[in-house]
């Protein structure tokens, strides 16, 4: 059950829970963000342990707290009304990158609609945010030095937004070991290449929920776009 003090909500990008990279992502992870259901990996725990917290996703809207003056209802019907104004499109090609010390699936070409659709969510369900506290402000801003990332702080919560935003869906958590990250990438780049071969569409806003910071990120409800 969802409690508005200390829970969570993020609107999420995620692939149909019956496609191909929905089921190898969830197998890699330990964990379907849908169904909820645990399972052992093939990686030492730690080398996955971050993702599997948050769920197979890539980020529209930020984690947030709901205003104490918002409903979990009225947020679905908003995103239910939001999603019935968009088309689906097709997903670009996705490869495996390195983030610094993570892993993830990019796009091998920057995708415009992925890029709006972002922007809109940010925008749109920013009635629902809770703003940060003053500590909550200091602690993102710290040893953040980009002005322009520091400004969406500010006014949206979070540094990565609108032309700081860039797609990603993580696979793993901070690898410092240079070899780690090296094996692994090339583990994720091979067993991935025959999944990441079929095509993929956008066609659906992903609410996940958090009942508290300890609680994993669950799947709340798939929103399908008009068309």
């Amino acid at each position: 059950m969802f409690v508005s003090g200390d829970g969570r909500i993020a609107i999420y990008y995620a692939p149909h829970p019956d496609s191909s990279l929905w089921r190898f992502a969830s197998a890699w992870l330990g964990r379907d963000a849908v169904s909820g259901k645990e399972s052992p990996v093939e990686v030492d725990d730690s080398t996955v342990r971050f993702p599997r917290h948050y769920g197979f996703h890539a980020t529209l809207k930020p984690p947030f707290h709901l205003r104490e003056d918002a409903s979990r209802e009225e947020l679905l019907e908003a995103a239910a009304r939001f999603a019935a104004t968009r088309r689906s499109f097709a997903m670009p090609s996705l490869v495996v990158s390195r983030l610094g010390n993570f892993l993830a699936l990019t796009e091998a070409q920057p995708s415009p609609e992925l890029s709006l659709l972002a922007a809109a969510c940010v925008r749109e369900f920013e009635p629902f945010r809770m703003p940060l506290t003053i500590e909550q402000t200091a602690a993102r801003r710290r040893g953040i030095e980009n002005s322009r990332q520091l400004e969406m702080i500010d006014q949206w919560g979070y540094p990565y937004v609108f032309d700081q935003w860039k797609f990603h869906m993580t696979l793993s958590s901070s690898l410092t070991e240079e070899s780690l990250l090296a094996s692994t990438h090339d583990r994720l780049s091979r067993e991935l290449a025959p999944v990441l071969s079929e095509p993929l569409n956008c066609d659906a806003i992903c609410l996940f929920e958090q009942e508290s910071r300890e609680q994993p990120f669950r799947l709340l409800s798939r929103l399908l776009f008009a068309s």
